[in-house]
């Protein structure tokens, strides 16, 4: 799950608490805090590469800065 990878790689510091919670259908869905921030149902396709980090860089804002490795 390039997804998750990406968000543990770039935000590791700042994220508590984080699911994977299968779904059936093909359900992908990722939420922050109860805001949904992809819906594979909603848009009839799955999430481009770098997608879901993006959407989560905005969400968090572009002052929380990126794990320093």
């Amino acid at each position: 799950m390039s997804a998750i990878s990406d968000l543990i790689r770039d935000y590791q510091h700042i994220i508590a608490d984080l699911s994977l919670v299968m779904g059936n259908k093909g359900v992908f869905n990722v939420e922050v805090d109860g805001q949904l921030l992809f819906s594979k149902h909603s848009v009839n396709r799955h999430a481009e590469p770098g997608e879901v980090l993006r959407l989560f860089k905005e969400f968090v804002g572009a002052d929380v800065p990126i794990y320093d490795r």
